[in-house]
Protein backbone atom coordinates (compact mmCIF):
# COMPACT_ATOMS: atom_id res chain seq x y z
CA UNK A 1 0.00 0.00 0.00
CA UNK A 2 1.34 3.42 -0.97
CA UNK A 3 1.63 5.97 1.83
CA UNK A 4 -0.23 9.26 1.70
CA UNK A 5 2.07 12.24 2.25
CA UNK A 6 0.76 15.51 3.69
CA UNK A 7 2.74 18.76 3.52
CA UNK A 8 4.00 19.87 6.94
CA UNK A 9 6.49 22.57 5.81
CA UNK A 10 6.30 23.92 2.25
CA UNK A 11 9.19 24.09 -0.18
CA UNK A 12 9.10 27.90 0.04
CA UNK A 13 9.27 27.86 3.85
CA UNK A 14 12.21 25.42 3.80
CA UNK A 15 14.11 27.52 1.25
CA UNK A 16 13.52 30.75 3.19
CA UNK A 17 14.66 29.26 6.49
CA UNK A 18 17.80 27.76 4.95
CA UNK A 19 18.68 31.20 3.54
CA UNK A 20 18.25 32.68 7.04
CA UNK A 21 20.46 29.99 8.53
CA UNK A 22 23.15 30.62 5.91
CA UNK A 23 23.15 34.33 6.72
CA UNK A 24 23.45 33.60 10.46
CA UNK A 25 26.41 31.27 9.89
CA UNK A 26 28.06 33.83 7.58
CA UNK A 27 27.79 36.49 10.30
CA UNK A 28 29.17 34.18 13.00
CA UNK A 29 32.05 32.80 10.95
CA UNK A 30 33.15 35.93 9.11
CA UNK A 31 36.80 35.63 8.07
CA UNK A 32 36.89 31.87 8.73
CA UNK A 33 36.37 28.71 6.74
CA UNK A 34 33.58 26.42 7.88
CA UNK A 35 34.17 22.68 7.65
CA UNK A 36 30.74 21.08 7.31
CA UNK A 37 30.26 17.41 8.05
CA UNK A 38 27.09 16.04 6.54
CA UNK A 39 25.55 12.96 8.05
CA UNK A 40 24.60 10.64 5.20
CA UNK A 41 22.21 10.20 3.62
CA UNK A 42 19.57 12.50 5.03
CA UNK A 43 21.58 15.71 5.38
CA UNK A 44 22.75 15.88 1.75
CA UNK A 45 19.86 18.00 0.43
CA UNK A 46 19.99 20.39 3.40
CA UNK A 47 23.79 20.71 3.42
CA UNK A 48 24.00 21.37 -0.32
CA UNK A 49 21.33 24.07 -0.22
CA UNK A 50 22.81 25.64 2.92
CA UNK A 51 26.36 25.76 1.56
CA UNK A 52 25.16 27.21 -1.77
CA UNK A 53 23.53 30.10 0.07
CA UNK A 54 26.60 30.85 2.22
CA UNK A 55 29.23 33.47 1.40
CA UNK A 56 31.69 32.04 3.95
CA UNK A 57 34.22 29.59 2.48
CA UNK A 58 33.05 26.03 3.07
CA UNK A 59 34.75 22.65 2.94
CA UNK A 60 32.67 19.49 3.04
CA UNK A 61 33.07 15.97 4.33
CA UNK A 62 30.62 13.20 5.15
CA UNK A 63 30.02 10.53 7.72
CA UNK A 64 27.50 7.75 7.67
CA UNK A 65 25.94 6.48 10.85
CA UNK A 66 22.79 4.51 11.35
CA UNK A 67 20.29 3.84 14.05
CA UNK A 68 17.13 3.25 12.08
CA UNK A 69 17.08 0.38 9.61
CA UNK A 70 13.83 0.12 7.62
CA UNK A 71 11.41 0.96 10.43
CA UNK A 72 10.00 4.21 11.69
CA UNK A 73 11.53 4.04 15.19
CA UNK A 74 15.17 4.23 16.28
CA UNK A 75 16.87 0.95 17.12
CA UNK A 76 18.78 2.74 19.92
CA UNK A 77 22.16 1.51 18.65
CA UNK A 78 24.43 3.90 16.72
CA UNK A 79 26.76 2.35 14.16
CA UNK A 80 29.54 4.20 12.29
CA UNK A 81 29.31 3.09 8.65
CA UNK A 82 31.65 5.67 7.02
CA UNK A 83 34.22 7.84 8.74
CA UNK A 84 35.63 11.17 7.53
CA UNK A 85 38.03 11.43 4.63
CA UNK A 86 40.15 14.12 6.30
CA UNK A 87 41.08 15.36 9.74
CA UNK A 88 39.05 17.94 11.63
CA UNK A 89 41.89 18.97 13.93
CA UNK A 90 42.09 22.76 14.20
CA UNK A 91 39.04 23.33 11.99
CA UNK A 92 35.79 25.15 12.71
CA UNK A 93 33.42 22.23 12.32
CA UNK A 94 29.66 22.25 11.92
CA UNK A 95 27.88 18.90 11.99
CA UNK A 96 24.93 19.12 9.59
CA UNK A 97 22.05 16.79 10.35
CA UNK A 98 18.62 16.40 8.80
CA UNK A 99 16.74 15.73 12.04
CA UNK A 100 17.42 15.58 15.75
CA UNK A 101 15.19 12.93 17.22
CA UNK A 102 16.33 10.81 20.19
CA UNK A 103 19.73 12.51 20.37
CA UNK A 104 21.65 9.22 20.30
CA UNK A 105 23.29 9.74 16.92
CA UNK A 106 24.33 13.34 17.49
CA UNK A 107 25.53 12.67 21.02
CA UNK A 108 27.72 9.88 19.66
CA UNK A 109 29.10 12.11 16.88
CA UNK A 110 29.76 15.09 19.15
CA UNK A 111 31.82 12.90 21.47
CA UNK A 112 33.67 11.20 18.60
CA UNK A 113 34.50 14.42 16.73
CA UNK A 114 35.26 16.39 19.89
CA UNK A 115 38.05 13.90 20.66
CA UNK A 116 39.62 14.80 17.30
CA UNK A 117 40.45 18.35 18.47
CA UNK A 118 38.54 20.70 16.16
CA UNK A 119 38.97 24.45 16.82
CA UNK A 120 35.20 24.56 17.35
CA UNK A 121 32.37 22.07 17.02
CA UNK A 122 28.72 23.00 16.57
CA UNK A 123 25.61 21.16 15.45
CA UNK A 124 22.86 22.36 13.17
CA UNK A 125 19.80 20.46 12.13
CA UNK A 126 17.05 21.15 9.66
CA UNK A 127 14.43 19.61 11.94
CA UNK A 128 14.21 19.13 15.68
CA UNK A 129 11.75 16.73 17.29
CA UNK A 130 12.20 17.52 21.02
CA UNK A 131 9.37 15.24 22.17
CA UNK A 132 11.49 12.23 21.18
CA UNK A 133 14.68 13.31 22.98
CA UNK A 134 16.34 10.61 25.09
CA UNK A 135 19.81 12.21 25.26
CA UNK A 136 20.17 16.02 25.46
CA UNK A 137 22.05 17.68 22.59
CA UNK A 138 23.22 21.29 22.50
CA UNK A 139 22.16 22.68 19.13
CA UNK A 140 23.75 25.74 17.57
CA UNK A 141 20.90 26.22 15.14
CA UNK A 142 17.60 24.59 14.16
CA UNK A 143 15.56 25.08 11.03
CA UNK A 144 12.18 23.96 12.34
CA UNK A 145 10.75 22.28 15.42
CA UNK A 146 8.37 19.53 14.33
CA UNK A 147 5.81 17.40 16.16
CA UNK A 148 6.36 13.74 16.97
CA UNK A 149 5.22 12.47 13.58
CA UNK A 150 7.18 10.53 10.99
CA UNK A 151 8.50 13.13 8.56
CA UNK A 152 9.86 12.66 5.05
CA UNK A 153 11.21 14.80 2.25
CA UNK A 154 14.18 17.10 1.81
CA UNK A 155 16.50 14.17 2.48
CA UNK A 156 14.43 12.40 5.11
CA UNK A 157 13.19 8.98 4.10
CA UNK A 158 10.93 6.10 4.95
CA UNK A 159 12.70 2.88 3.94
CA UNK A 160 14.79 4.94 1.45
CA UNK A 161 11.73 6.51 -0.22
CA UNK A 162 10.61 10.16 -0.38
CA UNK A 163 14.05 11.79 0.14
CA UNK A 164 13.56 13.77 -3.07
CA UNK A 165 10.39 15.57 -1.99
CA UNK A 166 11.13 19.35 -2.09
CA UNK A 167 9.17 19.91 1.13
CA UNK A 168 8.83 18.34 4.57
CA UNK A 169 5.92 15.96 4.60
CA UNK A 170 4.25 13.64 7.06
CA UNK A 171 3.09 10.13 6.39
CA UNK A 172 -0.64 10.11 6.96
CA UNK A 173 -2.09 7.07 8.75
Amino acid sequence: MKEQIGVLISEEEVDARIAEMAAEIDAAYEGKTVHMIGILKGSVFFMCELSKKMKTPVTLDFMSVSSYGDGTRSSGIVKLNKDLDETVEGKDVIIVEDILDSGRTLSYLIKLLGERKPASLKVITLLDKPERRVIPVDLYMTGFVVPDRFVVGYGLDCAQKYRNLPYIGVIEQ
